[in-house]
Order: C-alpha cells, then structure tokens, then sequence
C-alpha cells in the first residue's frame, strides 16, 4: 500500500501514553476528524498503531475500532492476494499531472517603468481614476487615444481577466483655459449685441491689431506663430475692403456685409483685446459655467459614439470645492502646504525632505523644469506677483486667491478658486480613498501634473503608495506631425467619425500598443478597415456553413486530420491571444494572433469545399465565437451577436439576419433555379436579368449573392455603404480593363498600319527620302555616298545592303498580298 505523504498526527506521543484507556481515548478523539473510510490509505504509523492492539478494542472507542476493522480487512485482503492472484484488487497509485505554469497578467507601470505583476489590493476589485478632459473645446483625437484606449485596457480587464472595476473619472470644469475663454466669449457676444456701427468695427479691429502684432513679433514658437500669422493675414484681407467702403462713403448695403465679415474674421483678435481691456470686470460665477457645460455635453455625445464605456463615478471639479478647501486644509496642516498672499502652496522642498515621501516618483529628471512647471500652473497663474509668492520655483498652488475676472469660492485664506492638480488629488480621494490600483491619463501628464498629484495625496494621507500603478497612454500624431491647428491637421472625434466609423477607429487602437506613439493616417485607417473586411467575410462564411439544412444529429460530424490539425490551430492561437494580453495587454500580438486563426479558417474551408466536402459545422462556430467575443471584450462589437459583426447598425432592437435570410434563401434558390433553366435553353436576357439582381439591386438593400461554379450561392448580409462601394470598385476595375483592352488593340491597330505603310514602301525609295544622311545613290536607289559627299564605307554598306534585302522580302509580301485581294 501507498503511504501517505505527509502525518496529521503525532502517533509517537499517542503510543507514549502508558494508561491503555488514555490512549484508546486520546486515538478516538483524533480519529472522529480523519476519514479513514471509502478509499483510505494506512501509513507507516497506522501500522505501527494497529499492531498495538492484540485484540479489536471495546464499542465504546467508536472511531477507534472502526479504523481497527478497516486496516484488518485491507491487511486480510493484500494477504489473500499475495496467495490467490483472483482476489480483489486494490487501485494503484495515481499518478498527478505535473501541469504547466501559466502566464499572469503584467502592466507597464510608469512608477517604475517596468512591466509590474498586476496585484490589485483587495482581490478581485480594482480601483481605477482616470483623468478626464478640460472642456472648454471640442474633443479631438488626442482624447480619442486616451479614452479609447483605457476603455479598451477597463474592458480587457473586466470581461476577459475577471476583475471587479470601480471606474472613477474627472471633468475638469474650472481651469485658466476655460476662465480665459468664457471671458473672452461672453465680452465678444456683448460687443456684437449693441450692434456697432460699421466704422466702430473697423476702427476697434485697428485698434486691436496693435497689441496682436507685438504679441506676434514675441512669439517665438513656431506652431503658435504660424497660427497668429494666418489670423493675422484672414483679418488684414477683410479689413481693406471694409476700410475702402467706408472712406467713400459706400451705401449701407453694401457696407454692412463687409462689416459682419470683418467681424468674424477678427473674432478671436478683438476678443483678446476686449478681455485685456473690460476681462476684470466679468464676476459673475454662472458666466463662467456656460462654456464647460456645453462642451461637456459634446464630450459625452463623442464618447457615446466611440462606444467607450461611461465612468461608474464622473466628478467636476465646481462640485467638489469644499471637499477640495478640506484637502488643501489638511495638507497645510501636515506641513506640507503654506499660506502667501491668500494662495496656498504645496512645500516641495519639505516634502521631499522628509524620510517618508520622494517628490517626482514618476519623472525625477525634469524636476525643475521651469517651463513645465508653468504651464502646468496655467497662463493666469504665471504673473510675477504670483511667482514671487512661492518659496521655491518648483512649488506649485494648491489654493489661488481669485483676480478680479475670475471665480471665487470662499475659504479660510479668503476668496480663491482651486489649482489644477489638486482637483483629482481631492476628487479621487474622496472617492477611492487612501490608495488606488490604477491611475491613468496622457503620457504628457507624467510631469508636472502626476508627480504633483502623488505628491500632495501622498502628503494628504500620509502614506507612499496614493497609487500602485500609474498608467500613461502614448503620443498621437497625425501623418507623422504634432497635431496642431496650425497645422491644419487638428481633427476633432466628429471630424473622425464623419470619415470612419467608431469600429475602424477602434481597431485601429488595438493593433497599436496603448502605450505607444500612434500615427493616425491614411494608411493607419486603411490597414484597419482591411482588418474589418478580412474577419468579417470569415463571419459571413461561417453564418453561410451554419445555414445549411441539418438536424440535430448531423451537426456531430466525424474528424478527419483536417478538423484536428485545426482544431490543434485554434487551441494554440488561443494561448497565443492570452499571453499577448497578459503581457500588458498587448492588443496589437492578439489582433495578429487572431488574424492568423482567420487565415487557417479560411483555408480550412477553402479545401473542403474544392473536394466538395461540406466543413465541420461545430469547430467554425466554435472558432468564430471566440473571435467574436474577442472582438466584444475589446469594444469592437456591441451586440449579443453569437458571430460577427451586428447586422443592420446598432440602435435596431430585433436580430434582421435572422428575420430576412429565410427570405433571401428563398430567393437565391429561385434564381439559381432560373439560371439554371435560362443556361440549359441559352436564353442571355434571363441570364443578365439575374446578374443585375445580383450586381444593382440587392446591393442596394445591404445583400451581396456569390456565385461559385458547381457550389450553392453564398448569401450574406453587408454593410450597404460597403457594398456600394465594393460595386464601385468592381466598376472602376472593369473600366480600366476595358480601357487598357481598347488601348492594346488601338495600339495593334497603329502598328499593323505602320507596317503596312512600310511594305508599300519599294526598296528602290527606302533610302532616297534619308537626305541627311545620303547625297548619292545608284540605279537601284541604294545609297553610295553619305550626306558629305564621302564614299560610303564597305561595312557601312554591308549594314545597309541587309536593312535593303529586308525591305525587298516585305514589298515583295506586300504585292503579293495585293495580288491576291488583300490591303491596298
């Protein structure tokens, strides 16, 4: 027998106790928690233990002599088998597989730019605070990178990890952009309510460009030069015809129109200098929640329609200013923050020399930088007096006391409004608590931003791990250039979609890595929309093999090395597809793992039906659901669909494949039936009628019919758009066909004619018509001396004697072609 590997009990200090009623007790007791009936497996010490006993012990040990009657009867059992081979037999010993370890999921984390074991702090449950958008504009691809891909990394690790995600993300409602440009808007709809006179336009429009064009000659970035130069041109080529009109008097009619277009032109030029010169008169809070209300609005339309999944908590900043009072408070307490001037700023410097904290955890190399530093303090907190309020230049405001123009809220240092980083210290805090797993926003907010939230989270709660990992998405470039409006390539979401549709932008995400600089091009859009069309026509097929009649049983089909060797494929792809996405959920290895598993599909099918063989139903479906919910964890499919792509655009309730294809089956039965018949009596307009159903009118109704030799027609439900324009190309292609086949044949024509010209030529003439070259020739016109008056030479002359027999044989040819009723 087996013994066991390891001893629950200590059979040595049992078999010490000398009172024989002691240890059959003690034994007893040990005994009612071990089961030693149904299977078990006596060891050593249960042996040793047995063999102490002379006789079964007494009723009242109950455990005890039930133990002592199992062991008998194995020990009676395993001697009758040593002497009769017919006995009962005892299992042998199991043998446990040795198993494989398996891949866990690792994230790059920027606190340690590293990929770090993903290890949430309370099991399953993970926290997450996403920076969210300063809406004082509409949302553009830049956001478009950071919302889809940490949409895509939130559904990666809900649907296909299995992790509880509580999803916590900000507005930012109160900012110096958003301050600044509310001003200027509601200044300028003043200016244009009282309705100035065309002249007043004109002259404030000069008066304005005098600033403008010092701020200009100052500017010494290129992107922001460039755009204040092409400002500067659109106002100067409107202001001169207005300018014009009004010196000669022109009538109103014809003033008027130039004037309104001089005022668009010079919005942005006049409403900086009406903010310069009236900005600290705007008081009123409410004037400074119009602009972020509306384009907060627009963000989450955009969102929606990139299918990006809402927060489970959204937080403004004008929501939270007492809980933001409260943080900063406490901060200053902890002696991380002071009081200058009625602002409040965090002490970098006593944070960072304390024992606990470390000041630029995730980009240590660019404390200091003094240009990061202000613009993360924004364009209105960047004046001397500020500046000089600070212990140090590399302190930053965690409370600013409010300028005139400027809302306020009240505080204990007076009235103020927050700094930008403590929004999302306070706000995630509150609702995160002390510590988060994961933290995420733009790579461009590492510094100052980030390390500026740790900081003061950390000085809040006192603590050194505000967040476990810090997650940053990359850069997006257009065409390979910053994205700028400078530029002209500043593309909002709404721009994007009016071009592509929120899958393609989103496949396009995940066959880049989310961490990486991403190029959105033409080619970027083009490989992704490839991408669609590749696996989508693997759907189709598959929906085409699942349509064919069978009942219950047939769908069971014998396996041939075929279905195996897919079958070993698909469960190998599948592994593939994981550790792509436990390695940091690397998207872009997945897509092409999945792109591969298309690929052995396709053959797969390909070959069956070239023997005529139909392909196992259940292994498609099977490879086709997993691609399928693959593509739903991602995003890419937001349906209940079992395989593919959802028919008919999202927002229709009710499954339209599953209602039409009965009746598109029906038809394509008919029609294979009628072109049969039409085939068999050759009647060609029966014949074209069925290619124009198939080729102009179901492609109208999103339905594309193809035709293959020997095999039923395939069926499937498209996209109409894709199909018109898949019709489109198949035009243009047989244009260019029948383009090239005219031009050969035009071509063939020309050269046929220029042969025939030259056998009409005698060789008596071939060479008189060549004056430059000869200026003699004998009787048969073959020439003597060249264009110089000097005797040809005797090779000379050999060339020309073989190009002269050549001209003969095809006059010759000619004449006799002639004779015979050919050409004339």
């Amino acid at each position: 027998m087996a013994a066991s590997v390891e001893q629950a009990f200590d059979y040595g200090l049992l078999l010490s106790i000398r009172e024989e009623s002691a240890r059959l007790a003690a034994l007893n007791e040990y005994l009612s928690t071990r089961s030693y009936i149904g299977g078990f497996t006596f060891s050593q010490a249960d042996v040793e233990a047995f063999t102490r006993f002379p006789e079964p012990p007494r009723e009242q040990y109950f455990h005890v002599l039930r133990w002592y009657r199992h062991i008998a009867a194995i020990t009676d059992t395993s001697s009758a088998n040593s002497c009769d081979t017919k006995g009962k037999r005892v299992q042998p010993a199991w043998s446990p597989p040795e198993g494989t370890e398996q891949p866990r999921l690792h994230l790059y984390n920027s606190l340690t730019r590293n990929k770090d074991e993903f290890v949430p702090q309370n099991g399953k449950q993970v926290l997450w605070y996403c920076c969210g958008p300063t809406v004082y504009d509409a949302s553009h691809m830049g956001h478009a990178r950071s919302y889809i891909s940490f949409d895509i990394l939130r559904r990666v690790l809900m649907n296909y990890f299995k992790y509880d995600v509580f999803y916590c993300m900000n507005i930012t409602d109160i900012d110096d952009k958003i301050i600044k440009r509310a001003r200027q808007n509601h200044l300028f709809e003043q200016y244009r309510e009282k309705k100035p006179a065309p002249a007043q336009i004109l002259g404030d429009v000069q008066t304005a460009l005098k600033p403008f064009l010092v701020k200009l000659a100052e500017t010494t970035d290129p992107d922001k030069k460039q755009m204040l130069e092409r400002l500067h041109a659109a106002v100067t080529s409107v202001l001169g015809p207005l300018q014009e009109a009004v010196q000669r008097g022109a009538a109103a009619i014809e003033v008027a129109p130039k004037a309104e277009l001089l005022l668009e032109e010079a919005k942005d030029l006049l409403s900086d200098w009406l903010d310069s010169q009236l900005g600290s008169q705007v008081t009123e809070n409410s004037i400074f929640s119009i602009l972020p209300k509306y384009w907060e609005g627009e963000y989450h339309q955009d969102m929606e329609a990139l299918n990006v999944l809402p927060p489970d908590v959204l937080t403004r900043v004008s929501e939270y200013v007492p809980e933001i009072v409260a943080f900063v408070k406490k901060v200053v307490e902890n002696g991380y923050g002071y009081v200058s001037n009625g602002s409040v700023y965090f002490d970098t410097a006593q944070f960072g020399g304390s024992e606990k904290h470390s000041y630029g955890k995730l980009v240590p190399e660019a404390v200091g930088d003094q240009k990061a530093l202000q613009e993360g303090e924004g364009d209105l907190s960047i004046s001397a007096d500020r500046l000089s309020e600070k212990r140090s230049q590399n302190d930053f405001a965690l409370w600013k006391a409010s300028k005139p123009g400027e809302p306020s809220w009240d505080s204990p240092w007076g009235k103020g409004r927050p700094g930008w980083h403590i929004e999302c210290s306070a706000m995630a805090g509150s609702i995160l608590g002390e510590s988060m797993d994961i933290h995420g926003g733009g790579f461009d907010l590492r510094f100052p931003h980030h390390d500026n939230e740790l900081a003061q989270s950390e000085a809040y709660f006192e603590n050194d791990h505000w967040v476990r990992y810090f997650l940053h998405t990359g850069h997006l470039t257009i065409a390979g250039c910053k994205m700028s409006k400078s530029l002209k390539n500043f593309i909002t979401i709404k721009d994007a979609l009016a071009k592509h549709t929120a899958r393609q932008l989103r496949l396009a995400f995940l066959m880049h890595s989310w961490k990486d600089t991403l190029d959105y091009s033409n080619n970027t859009m083009e490989s992704a929309i490839q991408y669609e069309k590749f696996i989508n026509e693997f759907f189709l097929n598959v929906k085409d093999v699942l349509r064919a009649p069978t009942n219950i049983t047939g769908q069971y089909e014998k396996w041939d090395s075929q279905e195996i060797e897919l079958n070993k494929s698909f469960y190998e792809k599948k592994a593939a597809v994981h550790r792509a996405l436990c390695d940091n959920v690397d998207t872009r290895t997945a897509m092409e793992e999945m792109r591969a598993l298309v690929s052995l599909g396709n053959t797969y099918i390909a070959a069956k039906k070239s023997n005529r063989q139909a392909p196992n139903r259940m292994l498609l479906q099977s490879v086709a659901a997993y691609l399928t919910e693959m593509l739903r964890v991602f995003g890419a499919i937001d349906g209940v669909e079992p395989i593919g792509f959802p028919v008919g655009g999202s927002g229709q309730n009710m499954d339209l494949e599953a209602i039409v294809m009965p009746y598109l089956s029906v038809l394509s039965d008919f029609r294979e039936t009628v072109r049969k018949i039409a085939r068999e009596n050759k009647v060609t307009e029966v014949l074209q009628l069925c290619d124009a159903l198939r080729d102009d009118t179901l492609p109208e109704l999103g339905v594309r019919l193809e035709d293959h030799e020997g095999l039923p027609t395939v069926v499937k439900l498209v996209d109409r758009e894709t199909l018109l324009k898949e019709r489109e190309e198949k035009k243009q292609v047989e244009e260019e066909k029948k383009r090239k086949k005219e031009e050969a044949a035009r071509k063939k024509q020309e050269q046929e004619a220029a042969k025939l010209a030259k056998m009409k030529i005698p060789p008596s003439e071939m060479f008189r018509s060549e004056i430059d070259k000869y200026s003699n020739f004998d009787d048969s016109g073959f020439p003597t001396h060249d264009a110089e008056g000097k005797e040809i030479s005797k090779g000379q002359t050999k060339k020309l004697k073989k190009l002269y027999d050549a001209q003969e044989k095809l006059h010759k040819d000619y004449l006799e072609m002639v004779q015979n009723g050919g050409s004339s």
